[in-house]
Formats: C-alpha cells, structure tokens, sequence
C-alpha cells in the first residue's frame, strides 16, 4: 500500500513519511523522558486523571503540529481507547503515552507510537521507548525493523514451549469481559509455557514481532492500543485474527497474534 504523496506541495512517499513521523515520535519521547523518574502520587481518580492528561498534552504538543505538517488532510482519533471502523481517507492514530500509568509510577514499561491509517488499513507505524532509545518502525509491504535491523517472529511451532502474553485494554471493564480474560488466562497456563500479564499491549506485540515472545491476545478493540503492533507483527512474518481465528478488524471484540507455528493452538486455547 506504500506510494507517493504530497507533503507540503512537495512529492514524499511513504518511506519516507515514515522517517519523519519517527523523527516526531522521537521528539516526543524525549519530553516524556524528561518528565519520568518520581511516582506521580494522587489520592482521587480526578487527580489521576490529571496527571494522565499532563503526560499526553506534553507529547501531544511535539506530535499533533509536526504529523499534522506531515499529512495536512488526516484525521486526527482524539480517543485512544476507541475501537471500530474510522471514516474514510487518512487518520493519525497515536498514543501520545502508551502505558502512561506505568509512566506515572515510574515504572519503566511505556512508549509513544503513531499510525498512519488510509482506508481502515494501517500504513506505517512508528513506537519509540524513550528510556532504551529503541524505535520500531514498520512500512506496509516493506517489514518491520528495529532501529533499522529487520525484525522476525519466532519460528515455535509447540504452544507448550512458548510464552504468550495478554494485557488489560481499559479499567473498569465489564464483568463478562473481565470473566472472559481470567478464563483465557487460565486456559494459558495449562496449554503455554509461560503466561504474562501486564499493560501496554503494544509493548507485549513489539516482543512477538521480534521474536521474543510467540503469542499475544487482548479481548477488545482499542485502536491505538492494537494498531501499531498488528502492523509490526503482520510485516515481521506472523499471523493477526481475532481469538476465534477470524480476520481481525478494528471493529473485532477480540485480537489475536502469533507466529505461525501456535496460531491455530492459540486459537484453539482461547476458543475453549
């Protein structure tokens, strides 16, 4: 889905409208970066939710004016927790502090990513973890790389040898949601090696591209959460579904993804 564009009056293609959103994506990770290091203390959710949106309007104000400039006639998902289809054309999907709770008490498990999506298909993503500097960058039809270095999931064809992962998409789920992950976790543990639980899921998805970890799902359908990593994963060699085994959509109730040897047991794990 790679082309030529115009940025700015100018001809870019998307290769290298993607060296620009990393160098934006950079930017704003280093003003997060500045930011970490205390927990953040807060005795009410008002206040929790302050220090949220503190971390987002500082990354914010690097990436919204200079992805803006890249792509003037993109939409823009203001929700980073919305899920389903998005209107026609271009749209940023970006996650200004992906596991920004995380950032809040000074645990080091964050990121900031950007998506370009055309037509409800992902087109490049970028996500930079400012605190080991590593940047993951993925081009429809080009790969996935780290830091330039090519990235491939791994090659474990017995689920009872792999390590799988799952993440919790929001707080305050609903109570079949949150019955359905403890359910899978379970199944898991008797069918996998090793079962990891934590947030963000696009941390989780950047391990399955790089082969570290074979196995990743999460029931809902959170864009921002899902989308860079769904392109790391399918352009570094392994297989994007729902938990049943169906395509996977944005609009999808479930994600799945695995290297191709323990897709379809994962499948069969989760569909118990």
């Amino acid at each position: 889905m790679s082309g030529t564009l115009q940025v700015s009056g100018a001809a870019v293609s998307d290769a290298e409208l993607l060296d620009e959103t990393a160098l934006a994506v950079r930017a704003a990770g280093s003003v997060l970066r500045e930011r970490f290091g205390e927990v953040v203390r807060y005795r009410t959710r008002e206040e929790l939710m302050s220090a949220l949106a503190a971390n987002d309007d500082a990354a914010l104000a690097i990436l919204r004016p200079r992805l803006t400039r890249l792509r003037p006639g993109a939409g823009w998902v203001e929700d980073e927790l919305d899920g389903g289809a998005l209107p026609p054309g271009e749209w940023w999907v970006v996650d200004p502090a992906e596991g920004n709770v995380n950032h809040l008490h000074a645990l080091q498990e964050w990121a900031v990513t950007a998506t370009l999506v055309r037509e409800n298909q992902p087109v490049l993503t970028v996500v930079h973890l400012p605190l080991t500097g590593e940047t993951y960058t993925a081009l429809t039809g080009a790969g996935a790389h780290l830091d330039g270095r090519p990235l491939r999931v791994s090659a474990t064809a017995d689920l009872g040898l792999g390590i799988v992962a799952t993440s919790q998409a929001r707080p305050e789920e609903d109570e079949q949601v949150v019955r359905r992950v403890g359910s899978s976790i379970t199944s898991m543990l008797f069918d996998a090696l090793v079962v990891r639980t934590a947030v963000p899921a696009t941390l989780h998805l950047v391990d399955v591209a790089a082969g570290r970890t074979d196995v990743f799902w999460q029931f809902a359908s959170a864009r921002a959460d899902l989308l860079p990593g769904a392109l790391l994963v399918t352009e570094a060699g392994g297989r994007i579904s729902d938990a049943e085994g169906r395509p996977w959509t944005p609009r999808s109730e479930s994600f799945l993804a695995a290297a191709p040897g323990v897709h379809a047991q994962a499948v069969a794990t989760l569909s118990r």
